[in-house]
């Protein structure tokens, strides 16, 4: 058997055309972090109060909370995130999801008014266990945020926090709002803001007992800075490690044999009508 038999390059160009060739690139692992959270944030009137401030401007409330969450929510890339607003009653502008830039633009869009005026505490805290109940992370937790005293809803804070509980699901509150008096800007009669003192009416004793009941902590942020702090406590606090099942990547070299085996093909032809050509 000779090489340059024409049969023989037949034979190597189909084997490299059908003969299946990959590498194995890498065999990794990974080692990560991941949680599902649902941030419940008060919009009723009184988040309009600017007792907190960022970039060294008054600011109200709310959209201090939103500048705290757009940073808590950054650092949670690996975990899915909802979020729940409510007034007097719960309005889920996001379910659980990993999409955070989508995330944010429902928390941008969250301002006071679009819910009717009122404080469910307890609604919106079975409204946030709802979303997570049917969750398998290893772990699973609500931030709960309010600056007032639960005055609607069909749910009472004690009974939802129970629910939490029996889902096992921690709840962390937050009371926001400075203490004592805090300025709320209304319009005069010539259509000027002006700022009234109203008194700041946080219901400490039922978010701590939420807190406790579901395994949780409260805190109380009655500024920015403080309130950038309780949202990295929580961040700290709440870290589930898991690792990945092992997976293997493989590359496909089949395309580096495809054109010597077209080669071998032509060659194989060529020579069958010219040097290897067999006479009758």
């Amino acid at each position: 058997m000779r090489l340059a038999d024409p049969w023989f390059l037949l034979l190597l160009g189909l084997l490299a055309i059908l003969l299946p060739w990959r590498r194995r690139a890498a065999r990794e692992r990974h080692h990560d972090e991941g949680v599902d959270v649902v941030l419940a944030v008060d919009v009723s009137g009184s988040m309009l109060a600017e007792d907190f401030s960022l970039d060294g401007t008054r600011s109200s409330r709310l959209d201090a909370v939103k500048s705290v969450v757009r940073d808590f929510v950054a650092a949670r890339p690996q975990d899915r995130i909802g979020l729940v607003l409510f007034a007097t009653r719960p309005y889920t502008q996001a379910p659980l999801t990993l999409d955070h830039g989508w995330l944010l633009q429902n928390l941008a869009r969250a301002k006071v008014g679009m819910i009717e005026d009122g404080t469910a505490v307890g609604s919106a805290l079975a409204t946030a266990a709802d979303r997570l109940r049917a969750s398998t992370a290893p772990s699973k937790f609500i931030v709960l945020l309010t600056d007032g005293q639960s005055n609607a809803g069909r749910i009472t804070p004690q009974t939802a926090a129970e629910a939490a509980a029996a889902l096992g699901i921690k709840v962390y509150t937050v009371g926001a709002g400075t203490r004592g008096t805090a300025p709320f800007p209304v319009q005069d009669f010539f259509g000027n803001t002006v700022y009234r003192p109203i008194e700041v009416d946080v219901d400490e004793p039922t978010l701590q007992q939420i807190a406790k009941t579901t395994g949780g902590k409260y805190f109380r942020a009655t500024d920015t800075p403080s309130l950038r702090e309780v949202y990295k406590e929580i961040d700290k606090a709440e870290k589930a490690p898991f690792e990945a099942p092992e997976f293997l990547d493989y590359r496909e070299g089949y395309p580096w044999l495809l054109w010597p085996a077209l080669g071998l093909l032509l060659l194989e032809v060529g020579l069958g009508e010219t040097l290897l050509r067999k006479l009758p």
